[in-house]
C-alpha cells in the first residue's frame, strides 16, 4: 500500500505542476513566482511547509517524555509571526530583491552578505537532510527493506522526484502544490484522530474530555527553571525562533515575497501564524491518544518516540488510518523538501553567482544546474544524517537551528538596532567563533551547574554574534540603509 500511495500521489502532483508549467519558466518565475500568488494559497503552503514530515512523525511521540509543554514554544511563535510580519516583511520588499541576504550587503558589506547566504545554506542543508532522513527511514521500515530496496535507493528515487517537478517552475510550481499537499496534509491528520477515538470507543466530545483529563496534557511549566521545558526558556524561544527560522530563512520568505503586495504578504503571515497554534495542538492531542490506545491494548511501544505513531498506524490501527499515516507524511515531507531545495537553488544562484546581471538565457541555464548540484547534495546529506538520527528529531532540529542561525539573528540584529558600521571582511570570522562559544557555554554550564540549556542557546547565540560586530565596528554619521 505505501509504495500504491506514494506513487499515484506524486503522479497528482506531477500532473499539476505541468498544467502550471505549460511553458518554459524564466528565473523569476522560478524565484519569485512572478509575483503574483495569492496570500491565502501562500498561507496554506506555509502552513503544511512548517509541520513538515519530522512534526508528522515526532510530536506525537514527545508527549511521552514531555507531556504538551512543546504547545509553550508554539504560542511563542504567535508574537514571533507578528515581528516578522511588520518589521521583516516591509525591508525584503523594500528591497526587491529575490534574496532576502541581499539586505546585508547593502547594511554591511559583501563578505556580510555571502556569510549570511552560507549560513542559510548550511542551516537549511542540515535541517531538510535531518527531515528527510527519518520520512525514508518510516519508509524502509514499513516497506522497503521487506522489499529489499536499499536506503539510499529510496533517497535517491524520492529527491529525484521532488527535483522533477521543482526544476522548471520552481516557487510558480511550489505554491500551488504545498495548497494541494497541506490539505492532504490536514485530512490525514483528522482521520487518523477520529480512528484512533472510534477504536477506544470515544465519541468526539469524549476523546476531547479523554485528552483533557490525562496526566500527559500538562502543558505549563513554571516550578523548575533549570529544565528546557520551563515555560519562559520555551516562550521566548520559540517567539525567536520563528523569527530566525521564519524571518531570516529564504525558503520560508521567499514564498512571502511572491505575494502581489506588502499588505497581502502580512495577511499571510499572520494567518499562517495563527493556524499554527491549533494544528499543533491536534499533533499533541494525537500523542494522547496514542498513549491511551498503547495502555488499553497493551502495545508495547520502542523507546525512540519518532516510531510510535508509524508502528501503531501500521499494526494496530487498521488499513485506513494507515493509508492516511502514508498520504500525511508524504505530503509533508514533499511540501518542506520542494522548497528548501528552491530556496537554496535561489541562494547559490542569486548571492553566490549573482545571475540576476547574467543574460537570461545563461542565467537560466545555471540555475538548472545549481538545481540539480543542489538535488545531489540533498541526498548526500541525508545519507551522511543516517547515521546522526538518534531520539526526536524534531527536538535535534530546533537544536541545531539554535547553533546554525543564531549568527543571522546576530547580524540582522545589529543592522536593525545600530547604526554603526562594520569592518566587513572580520564579518566570518566573528559568526564561525560565537556558535563554538555557544556549544562550550552549554558543555561548561552542564558540567559546573548542572544547567540543560535549550534553546536559549540561539538568543546567546545573537547576542554573541552582536557584541562580536561591535568590536569590528565603528562609528558612522552617513544615513544607513
Amino acid at each position: 500500500m505505501l509504495l500504491w500511495v506514494t506513487g499515484i500521489y506524486f503522479c497528482v502532483i506531477w500532473m499539476l505542476s505541468a498544467v502550471i508549467n505549460r511553458r518554459a519558466a524564466s528565473n523569476d518565475a522560478f524565484f519569485m513566482g512572478t509575483r503574483r500568488s495569492p496570500w491565502y494559497a501562500v498561507a496554506i503552503g506555509a502552513l503544511g511547509d512548517s509541520i513538515s514530515g519530522v512534526t508528522f512523525v515526532s510530536a506525537p511521540g514527545m508527549v511521552g517524555s514531555q507531556d504538551m509543554t512543546y504547545m509553550q514554544m508554539v504560542l511563542g511563535f504567535v508574537p514571533g509571526y507578528a515581528l516578522v510580519a511588520f518589521l521583516l516583511l516591509p525591508l525584503y520588499y523594500r528591497i526587491n530583491m529575490a534574496s532576502i541576504y541581499a539586505w546585508l550587503g547593502v547594511r554591511f558589506g559583501g563578505c556580510a552578505y555571502r556569510t549570511g547566504s552560507l549560513f542559510f545554506l548550511l542551516s537549511r542543508m542540515v535541517g531538510t537532510a535531518s527531515k528527510l532522513y527519518l520520512i525514508i527511514l518510516v519508509f524502509q521500515t514499513l516497506a522497503f527493506d521487506g522489499m529489499g530496496i536499499p536506503f539510499w535507493l529510496t533517497t535517491a528515487v524520492l529527491i529525484g522526484a521532488i527535483w522533477l517537478y521543482t526544476r522548471r517552475g520552481g516557487m510558480r510550481t511550489i505554491v500551488w502544490t504545498d495548497v494541494l499537499q497541506t490539505a492532504c496534509l490536514i485530512a490525514a491528520l483528522l482521520l487518523i484522530i477520529r480512528q484512533t477515538a472510534v477504536l477506544l470507543d470515544l465519541s468526539p466530545c469524549e476523546a476531547v474530555c479523554a485528552v483533557i483529563h490525562d496526566r500527559h496534557a500538562r502543558i505549563f511549566e513554571f516550578a523548575d527553571w533549570r529544565t528546557p521545558q520551563n515555560f519562559f526558556k520555551q516562550f521566548f524561544s520559540g517567539m525567536f525562533i520563528v523569527v530566525v527560522m521564519t524571518g531570516l530563512d529564504q525558503n520560508m520568505m521567499q514564498k512571502n515575497l511572491t505575494c502581489r503586495s506588502l499588505r497581502e504578504a502580512q495577511r499571510n503571515m499572520l494567518a499562517y501564524g495563527a493556524g499554527f497554534v491549533p494544528l499543533n495542538l491536534l499533533f499533541l492531542s494525537l500523542g494522547v491518544l496514542l498513549l491511551q490506545f498503547a495502555g488499553r491494548y497493551g502495545v508495547q511501544l520502542p523507546p525512540e518516540s519518532d516510531r510510535w505513531l508509524p508502528l501503531l498506524a501500521s499494526r494496530h490501527l487498521g488499513m485506513a488510518a494507515f493509508a492516511c499515516f502514508t498520504v500525511g507524511i508524504v505530503a509533508s515531507s514533499f511540501t518542506n523538501a520542494d522548497s528548501a531545495l528552491t530556496a537554496m537553488t535561489t541562494s547559490a544562484c542569486v548571492d553566490l553567482l549573482h545571475t540576476d546581471a547574467m543574460p537570461e538565457r545563461k542565467a537560466v541555464r545555471v540555475r538548472q544546474g545549481l538545481h540539480l548540484l543542489m538535488s545531489l547534495l540533498l541526498l548526500l546529506s541525508v545519507l551522511l544524517f543516517r547515521h546522526l538520527g538518534s531520539g526526536n528529531i524534531l527536538t535535534a532540529v530546533y537544536t541545531a537551528a539554535s547553533y546554525t542561525y543564531g549568527p543571522l539573528l546576530g547580524m540582522y540584529a545589529f543592522g536593525l538596532l545600530t547604526r554603526r558600521r562594520i569592518n566587513d571582511r572580520y564579518a566570518p570570522c566573528v559568526c564561525i567563533a560565537a556558535p563554538l562559544l555557544c556549544l562550550l557555554c552549554d558543555r561548561l554550564l552542564l558540567q559546573i551547574a548542572n544547567y540543560h540549556a535549550g534553546y536559549e542557546i540561539l538568543l546567546l547565540n545573537g547576542l554573541l554574534t552582536m557584541l562580536g560586530l561591535w568590536g569590528i565596528s565603528r562609528k558612522n554619521d552617513k544615513p544607513v540603509p
